[in-house]
C-alpha cells in the first residue's frame, strides 16, 4: 500500500497499526480520533504520528516532546508533506 492509497481508503484500515490508522483518521478530518489512537501507544511510530498531530494543532512545545520520544527531527515542511513522509516511512 502507498501513502496515497492509505489516504484515499473509504473505510478504517483496522488491520493496520494504530499509527497508520491515526494518519488515515487525520486524512479524513478526524484529528480527535487520530489523537486517541496514538495517545496511549508508547511506540516510536506512535510518538512520531503524535508529534505530527500536535504540530498540526499548533502545539509546538508538545510536538517537540513527541519528536524526541520518536527519535525523529522536527519536520519543517507543510503538514501535507509531513503526512506523506511519515506514512511512506511507516508503510
Amino acid at each position: 500500500m502507498t501513502a496515497q492509497e492509505l489516504r484515499t481508503l473509504k473505510t478504517d484500515p483496522a488491520e493496520l497499526s494504530n499509527s497508520l490508522r491515526a494518519l488515515w483518521s487525520d486524512a479524513q478530518g478526524a484529528w480527535e480520533a487520530a489523537h486517541k489512537l496514538v495517545q496511549d501507544d508508547a511506540s516510536r511510530e506512535a510518538s512520531w504520528v503524535h508529534a505530527y498531530l500536535h504540530r498540526k494543532e499548533g502545539e509546538e512545545d508538545n510536538a517537540q516532546y513527541w519528536y524526541q520520544r520518536a527519535g525523529q527531527p522536527p519536520f519543517e515542511g507543510s503538514f501535507d508533506d509531513e503526512w506523506q513522509h511519515v506514512a511512506g516511512k511507516l508503510l
